[in-house]
Order: C-alpha cells, then structure tokens, then sequence
C-alpha cells in the first residue's frame, strides 16, 4: 500500500527526504482552514509546524487520516480531543529543538540585562549613548525557572554557569530530583516573589493560560525581568505591557504571542521589551532534527508501529493494537 501524507508547513527537505521513499508527500503551505479541510481527505497523515491550525472541521474532514505530527514541541495548534475522538494519533518531535530554544532563551535574557538590541539601534541611528544602557549582570541573580521540562533543565545548567542561584518549580518534578540538577524547588507563588529574572517553558494548557498576570505580577521584586520563549497565552499580554510601563517589570523578553503573527499587540513598541518573532526552534540544526524525528514517528504509525513521542494515546504493544 502507497501511503499518502500532506505536510502544510515548511519541514526541512531531510524529513521530506525520508518520506518520499516510502509514500506520496504532497508539501502545500499556506492552506486556509476551508482548503485544508477540502483537501485532507485524501491523505493518511498530515504533518504540521506551527502555522496550520488543524482543528476539528479538519480532523472530521480527514476520512483517511491517522496520524498527525507536529515538528516541533508544542500541540496547542492541533485539536487534541477531536484528534483522539476519531482514533488519529498525534506525536511532536520534542527533542529536536530543546538546545535551540535553550540558546534562544539565554540569548534574550543577556539581551535583557544588557539592552543589547536598544544599544543597537541607537548606534545604527549615529547616536553614542553609553549611559542610557546601564545594564545589569546575570552574576549571583536569582533566576526563577518555571517549567522543568528540557528547555528548563538545559536553562538551568546554563544559568549555573554564570554563578545564578536557580529557583524552579514543576508539579511533577520533586524537591529531591531538582537538587540534583542544582536547582531550589518551591512553589510557584514562592518562586514569584523571590526571583530576579523569570522564564517560562511550560506548555499552554489550561492550568498554565495566564499564570503572570496582573495579580501574580504585583506580588514579584520591584525591578523583575520576565522571558517567554515557551508558549504566547502563559503571559497575560495587557498585564506585561502595562507592568513594565509603571516600572514595576524593568523589562521583557518575548518570542511567542498570544496571536501569531501579532496584530495589535500591547508588548511591541515599549522600549524595555524585546520582541522576536517565534525564532526559538529557528537553526538549522533544529529544523533538521525535527523533521526527522516526525517523518520516522508518521512512518512508524502508518505501517502499525509506535510513535516515540506519541501525545494522545498510551503505547500499546504491536500485538495489541486491533
């Protein structure tokens, strides 16, 4: 049997590579929400990054289809319930990216402490203003890790390095485990009070829409520094803006956005806020690791194997699965 697979977002040509000896690929981008949903019936899986929104108009329409993979970590585009409700496996690929989005997330809070990107555009407009970048270290800063997933732990070991003292908190990782990896764990409303920088990598559910808000954003230090480089929703946007125009925030870092691409976004245009445009899984090596890691998992599934990192269903072993 010829399987067929439609991608609807850019994937690096080495998962392309290895669909195509095995299935027809059909790589169409761009599809609105009424072509896809006019197209996908004639394919047995669909694999996406972050632009398609695969929602359950679409999951209905796919007669065939049995497996839908995103390249990437996050499945916040894909309507989980209506996937597993019709049987269709969905597996991400979140190994791929974690030293890219780790990199990234170091990158922007070295650029928030020393106003890198502001003293850029200030030399590149023929200004030479020193004193108006004061900026701060990272040495001996408290550094508040929300989320101890990869990306947290890889921040983590990072931060460690230039002599950070590291607060983290996850529901699902102990006190005992965190000190091994040097990190103080406590709760959440602890870590907010006592970090001087704070970043998120959690994924976006329903527990983690809005855990910075208006009301966790005035129990934190006076001066604190917030980074996303996880998912747009974890950070209330309207509070953010608002907390580091009262001065009360000294600044942010923001890669992800409640709307992507953002229109009418109250974090672009304040000077203390560094914006990037979702370029946290955005190398080479990345996009590479990600496409192949899907491209084997869809394979796998459509020939009646497991997906490595399948997100919506148990493993179960091959001879059960009828």
């Amino acid at each position: 049997m010829t399987y067929t697979i439609l991608v609807s977002d850019e994937l690096a040509e080495e998962g392309i590579e290895i669909l195509r000896e095995h299935a027809m690929v059909d790589v169409n981008t761009g599809l609105s929400e009424d072509e896809l949903v006019a197209t996908i019936e004639n394919y047995d899986a669909l694999l996406v990054r972050s632009g398609t929104q695969v929602t359950e108009r679409v999951i209905e329409a796919g007669k065939k289809l049995r497996f839908i993979g995103r390249a990437g970590a996050g499945v916040d585009n894909i309507d989980m319930n209506a996937a597993t409700r019709h049987g269709v496996i969905v597996a991400n690929a979140p190994e791929g990216n974690t030293l890219a989005a780790t990199e990234h997330t170091m990158a922007m809070m070295l650029s928030l402490c020393r106003n890198i990107p502001q003293a850029n555009a200030s030399m590149q407009a023929g200004e030479w203003k020193r004193s108006k970048f004061m900026g701060v270290e990272l040495n001996e800063k408290t550094l508040g890790i929300v989320g101890l997933g990869r990306i947290g732990r890889e921040v983590a070991k990072r931060a460690s390095s230039f002599n950070m003292h590291i607060i983290g908190y996850d529901p699902f990782i102990s006190s005992e485990k965190a000190a091994e990896m040097g990190i103080e764990s406590m709760s959440l409303e602890e870590l907010f009070t006592k970090a001087d920088i704070i970043t998120v990598h959690t994924p976006l559910i329903k527990e983690t829409r809005h855990i910075i808000n208006e009301k966790t954003i005035a129990t934190m230090k006076d001066g604190v520094r917030i980074i996303n480089c996880a998912r747009g929703g974890i950070i209330d946007e309207a509070a953010l803006a608002a907390a580091v125009k009262s001065g009360k925030v000294a600044g942010a870092a923001i890669d992800v956005f409640e709307e992507e691409p953002p229109k009418n976004c109250p974090l672009i245009g304040i000077p203390n806020i560094i914006v990037t445009p979702h370029l946290g899984a955005s190398t080479i090596e990345a996009q590479k690791n990600v496409a192949i890691s899907i491209a084997k998992q869809c394979l796998d599934v459509l020939n009646g194997k497991d997906a490595k990192y399948v997100v919506n269903a148990p493993i179960i072993p091959a001879e059960q699965h009828e």
